[in-house]
């Protein structure tokens, strides 16, 4: 594995909260109709990749709607919002130098993420994902990782990691073999330090299709996992969540499943909660679960316990579907939605 402690666009802080490892992607969100997503044979609500003609023609087909871009990544968004709520994060990742990685530098640079400067290199191009939003407010995700898909354990700056609290890996990284290979490397250097080990499913297609090599990324066991129903359902190959939440155990100290409108369940050591989520009108659900992901890691840094850290990522991921993107519009927003939250 390399490691290196001198590959940062500026010193590290002293301590990070959490260490992220992911994909670096670059989303352009576009509203479309039902009917554009059956013409182009979209799967509704999933993540599917996609090669970089397939991303071309799509791009072409979308002519004339206007997109909205945001740097994204479901890690990176997760990483984005603990920076942003308060504490230090850090990202290891992979871009190019080219316009698309530019915008993901600086978003995160400007937030105050850590992330080394040689995740960004000289050759290919950027990852997009085309985010489909329609009327009903989900979103159908189709992703070119571009140079993403070649990232290795050489990402992992495992100094920086080993001074950290928590590690969160990005589920996708299941996908390529060299990336399933980071997310291990990862989670073998956090073991030994003695530092919390966490993982996000990502996608039902992940589970459906590359549960394999999650089990490897996985060992034997994480701290704790993040997923929706539908991932943890489709885990366990059942339609009972009783019965996925069994089978996640054998994978993972905790969860937190996220149950839509509903709120979301956690699950640790002191039994099994539902907790309630918070009325708002959804618009888009991209990031969802990222926000939630983020605003659980804060929250535990700032002593809540599971219920409590559970309540105050509903609370984010209500306001962030109410207005369109994966993130909240600036580092300043994630704070002022902390202040207004609804402690009582």
């Amino acid at each position: 594995m390399t490691t290196s402690a001198s590959k940062n666009n500026a010193q590290a802080p002293t301590k990070l909260a959490v260490y992220g490892v992911g994909n670096a992607l670059v989303d352009m969100e576009y509203k479309i109709e039902d009917d554009f997503l059956a013409s182009h044979d979209i799967a509704k609500g999933h993540m599917t990749l996609v090669e970089a003609d397939r991303l071309q023609a799509l791009t072409e087909a979308l002519h004339g709607f206007a997109p909205s871009n945001s740097s994204g990544g479901s890690a990176a968004n997760t990483i984005y919002a603990v920076q942003s709520f308060g504490e230090q994060a850090g990202y290891a990742c992979k871009i190019a130098h080219d316009e698309t990685g530019d915008y993901f530098m600086t978003a995160m640079r400007d937030a105050g993420v850590h992330v080394d400067a040689s995740a960004q290199v000289e050759d290919g191009t950027t990852g997009r994902c085309l985010v489909l939003i329609t009327p009903d407010a989900e979103r159908s995700m189709n992703t070119h990782l571009g140079i993403s898909a070649t990232i290795t354990t050489s990402a992992l700056n495992t100094d920086v990691l080993k001074n950290s609290d928590c590690l969160y890996i990005e589920g996708y990284l299941c996908s390529g073999d060299d990336s399933t290979e980071l997310a291990i490397a990862a989670r073998e250097t956090a073991e030994q330090a003695g530092i919390t080990t966490t993982l996000t499913l990502s996608d039902p297609a992940m589970v459906q299709f590359c549960k394999d090599n999650l089990v490897k990324i996985i060992g034997n066991g994480v701290n704790h996992i993040f997923c929706n129903e539908e991932e943890a359902l489709t885990w366990a190959g059942t339609d009972r969540l009783d019965i996925a939440v069994k089978e996640l155990r054998d994978a993972a100290q905790g969860l937190s499943i996220t149950l839509g409108a509903k709120g979301s369940m956690v699950v640790d050591a002191n039994g099994q909660h539902e907790v309630a989520g918070f009325d708002t009108k959804v618009i888009d659900t991209n990031g969802a679960g990222d926000i939630y992901a983020g605003a659980s890691l804060w929250g535990w840094t700032q002593g809540m316990d599971a219920k409590q850290a559970a309540r105050f990522a509903n609370y984010s991921a209500a306001q962030l579907v109410a207005a369109y993107g994966a993130r909240m519009a600036s580092p300043e927003a994630y704070r002022a939605l902390e202040s207004s939250y609804p402690r009582n």
